[in-house]
């Protein structure tokens, strides 16, 4: 994964989110991760690892495929 890939995940990740109306600690909580770790995450500062995004996919009620895909 590269940079780009982090900021699209991460651009979706925001956007599953959005639509649930959560705020990043609540899908953090809810995905069983730091808040301020996530915040990176969907800024695309850090890749996110598979362990990962399967806990944000499952949050959110989505396959990994629907946040991983371009």
């Amino acid at each position: 994964m590269n940079i780009k890939q982090a900021k699209q995940i991460g651009e979706k990740m925001r956007k599953f989110r959005l639509e649930k109306e959560w705020t990043q600690v609540e899908l953090a909580k809810k995905a069983g991760i730091n808040s301020n770790y996530y915040a990176k995450l969907e800024r695309g500062e850090k890749k996110v690892s598979h362990e990962y995004l399967t806990k944000i996919a499952k949050a959110f009620g989505v396959g990994i495929e629907d946040i991983s895909s371009h």
